[in-house]
């Protein structure tokens, strides 16, 4: 087994001879060794993992993804025959169905290891709120590990498996991540089956993956996908994969210095801005936004009547039973007791308010980086105060979920007392690709080592810059560029940017009469007797192609452009008729550059 057992070196490593079975031998003999009682709350037998080692077919990563790739659990995950406890065991019951979500990551080969620890009925964020012996943080004991997702982040961050799966309501994915020093992946709402999870706020609820890099987080999502008929929470969402590179103009948007918290800690200040110096050169200078908008979404949360879909998830026990709950978790969830139906309905309305004004940013930018938590907690200070380090860790992820963005917490540079720092990239629903795309590079660019070991980083590898089987490439020369105001439109239909490129020397360019300034039109005209003109490429699966063009206005329509490259995508063009009375802007050489000037005129 690898030092760090990432997917890529394992399946190296398989392809070399190893035995999956000395893998699985492994991770049981590193569970040994870190010797922390609080990570996993029930293990599979060694020899059952190691029989499903052996059950395994023939190597064939292209058949199975994760084959042969030791994974966890968090215990309010359903998986057949083993308890599921929510970290009560007053409340422990052994399901006969496996989640979805998890069947399908041994579908494609992954060996399930155990169940790990939580803050129990994920309802935390510091991973202390267990009735069990709690996880210890990989880097430092003193401090929280982080919750509620905490066994499964530490379990990963020790490297006794490759990616481990948690869930996150309000940070339970972001927050032990950032702890521990890996990887974690919020995906966008219903792309991932909820069924078999046991809800915190059903409306707000999702799986969540930890991992040691970016690319193992995402080919473990990408296994997870799929609509599920029986889940009424889950949706057809084109989540568009990875990208070959990031397309040139991205917006990045940054917290203003109003909306930056850290507690004084000067350390955790520092090592975001160290992580935000890696982060401009790959994107640009970001953009300062306010906060402000989002902080008032954060405290609809457990200062308003959410509170009570917590107090619905588990309204038996909290009625008949309460006295089974850790006393914070009782004490959390029975504020909802405070608010009634109609103060439901007014948190609706207020939301509905608030998100409005909070997704105005996305006209701006594209990328949203904030910091994942504003300082690190030691297990003391939750002691004294149960409360407040909790609510203080969850300030950049409260909102995350309710606003109905993906997220995507990446270990950067660290303090300088050698604690882990990073940061949280956040864009609108369906945008995960491009969160991975620029998330590998971040943290690659933060040259750290994965979790509590010694493994460095791998370099990002560049996706394909081609369309894979069962995608149709387009070409965009205008306002669906990068960074320009339709460009959202190719990541609702879940698009992945493949490569800029020109065309060949044989169309000119045209800002078309009659209509907002987002009108260019391509012509094509006789060999060399045009421009090279800037186009983007990207993919898309063939139901978003026939939808996307659809939706074309006369007097554009869709054709084959002949690119500098040597390809031939599917691409916009105007009609000949279409250009009386257009200007010829061929001489800016794209329409990212024609409106640059226009900006500056």
């Amino acid at each position: 087994m690898p030092p760090f057992p990432t997917i890529s070196l394992l399946h190296a490593a398989y392809a070399d001879g190893l035995d999956p079975r000395a893998v699985v031998a492994e991770a049981y003999r590193r569970i040994a060794a870190v010797d922390d009682p609080g990570i996993f709350l029930a293990l599979v037998p060694e020899p059952e993992a190691l029989a499903a080692a052996a059950a395994l077919p023939p190597f064939d990563p292209a058949a199975k993804p994760l084959w042969g790739v030791p994974f966890a659990v968090k215990d309010n995950v359903d998986i057949a025959g083993l308890p599921t406890t929510a970290a009560c065991p007053d409340f422990a019951h052994t399901p006969a169905e496996t989640a979805p979500a998890v069947a399908r990551l041994l579908d494609a080969g992954a060996i399930l290891i155990g169940k790990t620890n939580l803050d129990q009925f994920a309802t935390g964020l510091v991973g202390l709120r267990t009735p069990y012996p709690a996880p210890r943080n990989a880097i430092d004991p003193a401090y929280v590990p982080g919750g509620s997702s905490s066994g499964s982040a530490v379990a990963v961050a020790h490297g006794i498996v490759s990616f481990a799966l948690g869930t996150d309501t309000a940070g339970s994915g972001r927050v032990p991540a950032a702890l521990n020093n890996v990887v974690g992946l919020k995906p966008s709402l219903g792309a991932v089956s909820s069924r078999g999870m046991l809800p915190a706020c059903r409306t707000l609820d999702t799986i969540s993956v930890f991992a040691g890099t970016v690319a193992d987080a995402d080919a473990a999502f990408r296994v997870m996908v799929a609509f599920d008929g029986a889940d009424p929470w889950s949706r057809t969402l084109p989540v568009a994969a990875a990208s070959a590179g990031i397309p040139a103009g991205l917006r990045l948007g940054l917290p203003d210095a109003a909306s930056l918290y850290f507690g004084g800690d000067g350390l955790s200040e520092a090592a975001f801005a160290a992580s935000v110096a890696d982060l401009e050169p790959l994107v640009g200078t970001g953009v300062p936004i306010d906060l402000s908008p989002m902080f008032a979404v954060a405290s609809l949360l457990y200062d308003g009547p959410w509170v009570a879909e917590r107090y619905a998830a588990i309204r038996p026990v909290m009625v008949t039973r309460p006295e089974i709950l850790h006393p914070t978790t009782r004490a959390v969830i029975a504020a909802a007791e405070r608010y009634s139906a109609a103060d439901a309905f007014a948190g609706l309305y207020r939301l509905a308010e608030l998100r409005r004004d909070a997704s105005a940013i996305w006209d701006h930018i594209d990328v949203l980086a904030v910091p994942t938590y504003p300082r690190p907690q030691t297990c003391a200070s939750v002691v004294a105060d149960p409360i407040g380090p909790n609510s203080e860790l969850g300030t950049y992820t409260n909102f995350v979920n309710l606003l109905d963005w993906c997220a995507l917490a990446i270990p950067g540079r660290p303090r300088a007392d050698s604690f882990p720092s990073g940061l949280t990239l956040l864009a609108p629903r369906g945008c995960d690709g491009l969160l991975a795309t620029l998330g590998a590079r971040l943290h690659a660019a933060a040259a750290v080592r994965i979790g509590a070991g010694a493994y460095p980083v791998p370099a990002a590898e560049p996706g394909p810059a081609q369309a894979q089987p069962g995608e149709f490439e387009l070409a965009v020369v205008g306002a669906h560029l990068s960074g320009l105001p339709l460009n959202r439109e190719l990541a609702e239909h879940g698009a992945r940017y493949l490569r800029t490129v020109v065309t060949r020397p044989d169309y000119r360019l045209y800002a078309l009469p009659g209509g907002p300034p987002h009108r260019p039109g391509l012509l094509r005209v006789a060999v060399d007797e045009g421009g090279a003109i800037e186009t983007e490429v990207w993919a898309l699966p063939p139901s978003a192609f026939g939808t996307f063009v659809a939706g074309i206005p006369e007097p554009l329509g869709i054709g084959t452009l002949r690119l500098a490259d040597g390809t031939a995508p599917k691409g916009f063009l105007v009609e000949a008729a279409g250009v009386a009375g257009a200007v010829d802007i061929t001489r800016f050489g794209g329409w990212r550059h024609y409106m640059a000037s226009r900006a500056a005129a």
